[in-house]
């Protein structure tokens, strides 16, 4: 039973400009699901009107099987939400924040949960300073405690380690795994192609407010991820010789290496006859190596598709 189900969701503003395009999504309970797409795709708005922040123009939306117009108390009590901007409150403490916010939802004080959740967030030993007195990475953290202190079943996360270091990201990525063992669904948006790939069980590509595709990570790799074969040559060649024609060769600048690349769900894939024919061409070879197209490669490649 998908927790979260959406049905030709459109948003448009005043002026014309229409941010959503009949977008249509289910999310499994429990599973990771992650939204990429260049600046203004639509991310931002999906999340906002799943929300309760901005209102649709059309079509319906419900989290948890609660609507999310004429259900809003019930859904917007599933969802936690860690937003894109950082907003908190610079002059109060980082426990009295937290508590505030499970306040907000009219949930009874549970002080053994706060401290679970902030020492889950490496917030503890910070619960007494002020939100001033934290770096950009802290400040974030705290922003997830907010988004986790009414035990929602839904956390949305908005670019969540937008601006934070590499070590810091890495150690984002544990706490969402962790949330997802404890049955947490969990919906991301990133820049950060390498989250995705980290984290992610399904990649949504959004673009210009159209949903390009949702598919499984691994799936989506095999089905458009293509393989590079790259032949280093003993000694260098000014071109590709004519017989090598039909392979599509390129030649490195210095002339020392040759690429091929291959579609891994071929029938063939052409390299055993590729090597032969550089054999007979008197090409001695130094090293083959391959590589698989990243996520990153394939997500440009569908955003440049639906540009053309």
């Amino acid at each position: 039973m998908p927790i979260v189900e959406v049905n030709d969701l459109r948003k448009i503003y005043k002026g014309g400009f229409e941010a959503l395009k009949g977008v249509s999504l289910t999310i499994e309970e429990g599973e990771i699901l992650a939204l990429l797409g260049p600046n203004g795709a639509g991310k931002t708005t999906l999340i906002s009107t799943l929300c309760g922040i901005t209102t649709p123009s059309s079509g319906s939306a419900s989290v948890g099987g609660f609507d999310i117009q004429t259900g809003f108390r019930g859904a917007r009590q599933l969802i936690g939400l860690v937003p894109q901007e950082v907003a908190l409150e610079p002059f109060e403490k980082v426990l009295n924040t937290v508590r505030f916010s499970r306040g907000l939802f009219g949930k009874k004080r549970d002080d053994a949960l706060i401290e679970r959740i902030l020492r889950q967030l490496s917030l503890w030993d910070k619960r007494d300073s002020r939100i001033m007195e934290l770096s950009g990475g802290m400040k974030r953290r705290v922003l997830i405690a907010k988004a986790l202190c009414h035990e929602p079943r839904v956390l949305f996360l908005d670019e969540p380690t937008a601006g934070v270091d590499v070590e810091l990201r890495k150690d984002m990525w544990k706490i969402v795994e962790g949330l997802k063992a404890d049955g947490v669904t969990i919906i991301l948006t990133t820049h950060y192609i390498e989250e995705a790939e980290a984290i992610a069980d399904r990649v949504g590509v959004i673009s210009k407010g159209e949903l390009l595709l949702v598919e499984e990570k691994n799936a989506l790799m095999t089905r458009m991820g293509k393989k590079t074969l790259r032949v280093d040559l003993l000694e260098t060649v000014d071109a590709v010789p004519q017989s090598l024609s039909d392979y599509d060769l390129e030649l490195s600048e210095d002339g020392a290496s040759l690429t091929y690349h291959y579609d891994t769900r071929g029938e063939g894939t052409g390299i055993t006859r590729l090597l032969q024919a550089l054999a007979k061409e008197g090409l001695s070879l130094r090293d083959i190596q391959t590589t698989q197209s990243s996520l990153e490669e394939i997500f440009v490649d569908l955003v440049q598709e639906d540009a053309a």
